[in-house]
């Protein structure tokens, strides 16, 4: 399995701090994205801390066969230390983080998610969104209550019913994914996400190389308010997919630099990191 990662953050334009953090570990086959909450001192610290507990575990945890119950326990393990840390400065207290992860082993994709960021996968021309928002408007939504156009109007849209590390102790979504070469998986907050259908999404991965989407979606985020911090991670599946685990990734000649990074290719090969 060969995994490429394009990523990129951005402040928007109405925060003068970014609280997002995310993660790009390619010798574990591990990415995350984190959007910190908590003020400005909390909310960074936050983020940052789940990435970093959240990468010791599954490193010390080692090559688990039950892979989706390991990522579990390291979400677990990244919000008891960033409620542990709450608890000891008081300027901390109510920090807290959504978290999704993507763990790649053997041949699957592991999602983990906590909170309103967000995981899609780009296949044969469609985006599936992967994780539910654990946001009240999307409760809502879900139970019939409000309608999708009302949750985007809402004034409660910003409120979130999960987060790592505002308890010690949180319910962790979780799910395994089959992986095909020429997959492309995105991770975004929702600095992003409320700016984004998915239908606009694939249009965008369809059209583009890959590693030029970060900074597209960044901008498009921005022209449309940048109401909050922008992160995007794109990870891109490319040969022997359903084979096992993932390690650097070969370098690419220069012919698949130029011709095979299109989302519009049915196999897509790698394309060295930029």
């Amino acid at each position: 399995m060969r995994l490429i990662a394009y990523s990129l953050t951005d402040v928007g334009k109405k925060r003068d701090h970014n609280e997002d953090s995310f993660l790009v570990q390619d010798e574990l086959s591990l990415y995350a994205v984190a959007d910190g909450m908590g003020g400005h001192q909390g909310g960074e610290r936050a983020s940052k801390m789940a990435l970093e507990r959240l990468a010791s575990a599954v490193s010390e945890g080692g090559d688990r066969p039950d892979a989706l119950q390991a990522l579990r326990e390291a979400t677990q393990a990244a919000g008891a230390a960033i409620w542990g840390a709450a608890q000891e400065d008081e300027q901390l207290h109510g920090m807290g983080t959504t978290l999704t992860t993507l763990w790649f082993q053997r041949g699957r994709a592991y999602l983990a998610h906590v909170g309103d960021s967000r995981a899609y996968l780009y296949r044969d021309g469609r985006v599936q969104q992967l994780s539910d928002d654990h946001s009240w408007v999307s409760e809502q939504v879900r139970a019939g209550m409000m309608t999708e156009d009302e949750a985007k109007e809402s004034k409660f849209r910003h409120i979130i019913t999960r987060s790592v590390g505002f308890e010690r102790e949180v319910q962790v979504d979780g799910a395994a994914i089959p992986v095909q070469s020429g997959d492309c998986f995105v991770l975004c907050s929702d600095g992003l996400a409320n700016y984004l259908e998915s239908d606009e999404l694939a249009r965008i991965l369809q059209s583009r190389f890959y590693r030029d989407i970060p900074r597209l979606l960044v901008d498009l985020a921005n022209d449309r308010g940048g109401d909050d911090n922008i992160t995007v991670l794109v990870i891109h599946i490319a040969n022997d997919a359903a084979r096992g685990a993932a390690g650097s990734p070969p370098a690419a000649s220069d012919e698949d630099d130029e011709d095979d990074d299109r989302g519009e290719q049915t196999n897509p090969k790698a394309v060295p990191g930029a």
